[in-house]
């Protein structure tokens, strides 16, 4: 499992760590790991002898391990320069070893000349608001035709390391080298999206952290555990039995498709209440199918409730009775608009709502923008006021269930899945994860994690269907399995 830590707790770890290091430790070892980084990166394209690197250096640390990295560079044949955005601020040390290493200080972008890397120090993880101008001009001018890589030192700078928010411009990375810890943002868009390929380095931290990180994503071995697997005393009542309320006379496809979410999703059986039975029937002959209110459907472990219902009396109704209902349940599409939120928030047993940006802002009373904008705080607080486990679907899908519970971040995402109807495909999988006894937040985040690995597996690049991403799961299902 991946993990994140804020800014906060990083520091935190790091004070401690140091009080015990001789001075200048972390930062020779940070330096260290950020001069092996580039060299690797310059040897991609050529070699570290000869390659002409170019340090856009800040004030305080983050300068400091840009310009250590820069003197080991320039010690093995780089010819190294570095541009002092705040020249009387910059690291008396690190300056001092970029010079004895043959390193040189311009004054000016435009004596940087040819470029082969650019290593990004402007700003460290303390960095708020985005680039001043100064910064901002300064980046446009050496990043702005050339075409080399950038290195971005412990995160891109002008993004927010505890949010991952962009609030104003912000350097975009070909690579990020970060220190000790994955920080938040290095993790969750629109600053994720900034930061390219990710680089930890080892400088000691681990045993100064909490083992509660602020965030979690799951890796493949993670998920095969959480999987749900049958064993020889199974049936299909033991294995579970999700229920699903989907689908209209004008949606029907959304019925069709998150069934086949749901009979893909580890279940033993899916009952199908509501008004498309013959669509659902005639795609998929297995599903229980049933007329009338879903409490008289039959017994269920989990029911999805919402997509494609419509706004009709009927479909108020039926969001109403599930909701009544002793089982987990399973929120999303037209359901989050129809729900009470005090039948929610009252539910004894679990909630798991699944927006997309425009419904959270709509359940929130805020803008769209600022839930993209900050879609951390977002699941925060949506799991917080709900008072249950929140799916938020978007470029980075997060999942949070409220208290001191780390958020969970999904790294399967792909852009394909920006089509009609895998959202319905997403919510079957996952109401069919809690019907076979998985937790509310485990059941999300295996969700999430096999609904993305499955839109890989059908696009391979291209275009893909709602129907090819169901059908693709039993596929991304055997891939986590085989780790």
């Amino acid at each position: 499992m991946r993990t994140a830590y804020s800014v906060e707790t990083v520091r935190a770890a790091e004070r401690a760590l140091m009080a015990r290091l001789p001075e200048g430790t972390l930062m020779r070892r940070a330096a260290a790991g950020l001069a092996v980084a580039c060299g690797d990166l310059l040897r991609r394209n050529g070699r570290v002898y000869g390659a002409r690197v170019l340090l856009l250096v800040g004030s305080g640390d983050n300068g400091g391990d840009t310009l250590h990295a820069g003197a080991l560079l320039a010690r093995r044949g780089a010819g190294v320069r570095a541009l002092l955005v705040t020249p009387g601020r910059a690291h008396e040390g690190g300056l001092a070893a970029l010079r004895a290493a043959g390193g040189t200080v311009i004054d000016r972008a435009g004596e940087a000349g040819t470029v082969d890397l650019v290593v990004d120090g402007i700003t460290g993880i303390g960095g708020r608001g985005g680039l001043r101008p100064e910064a901002a001009a300064l980046v446009r001018a050496v990043t702005g035709g050339h075409g080399a890589p950038v290195v971005a030192v412990d995160l891109p700078s002008g993004v927010e390391a505890d949010t991952g928010e962009v609030r104003g411009t912000a350097v975009r990375a070909d690579a990020t080298v970060t220190f000790g810890a994955l920080k938040p943002g290095l993790l969750i868009d629109p600053a994720a999206e900034r930061a390219g390929a990710l680089r930890l380095v080892d400088i000691g931290l681990g045993p100064e952290l909490p083992d509660t990180p602020d965030l979690e994503a799951l890796q493949y071995a993670d998920v095969a555990a959480l999987l749900p697997s049958p064993d020889a005393e199974s049936d299909k009542y033991r294995r579970g039995v999700v229920g699903v309320v989907a689908g209209s006379e004008r949606y029907p496809g959304a019925a069709v498709l998150a069934v086949a979410g749901a009979l893909h999703g580890g279940a033993g059986a899916v009952r199908y209440a509501g008004a498309r039975g013959d669509a659902v029937i005639a795609r998929f002959p297995e599903t229980l199918v049933s007329e009338g209110r879903p409490s008289k459907a039959g017994r269920v472990q989990a029911w999805v409730v919402g997509p494609g219902l419509g706004d009709g009396g009927a479909a108020v109704a039926a969001v109403a009775d599930v909701l009544a209902s002793d089982v987990p349940v399973l929120v999303d599409a037209d359901g989050l608009r129809l729900m009470d939120p005090d039948a929610v928030r009252s539910r004894p047993a679990a909630t798991v709502l699944t927006p997309h940006a425009g419904e959270a802002a709509a359940l929130l009373g805020v803008a769209r923008e600022e839930v993209e904008a900050g879609r951390l705080a977002a699941v925060r607080e949506l799991a917080a006021r709900f008072r249950a486990t929140v799916l938020l679907k978007g470029s980075t899908t997060l999942v949070a269930e409220g208290g001191d519970t780390p958020v969970r971040v999904n790294p399967t995402g792909t852009s394909w899945l920006a089509t009609a109807g895998s959202g319905d495909v997403l919510s079957g999988l996952t109401g069919s994860l809690l019907a076979a006894g998985l937790a509310p937040r485990d059941a999300a985040s295996v969700g999430a994690y096999l609904h993305g690995l499955a839109a890989r597996h059908a696009s391979g690049g291209a275009p893909v269907s709602a129907q090819d991403v169901a059908a693709a799961v039993p596929a991304a299902w055997r891939d986590v399995s085989r780790g």
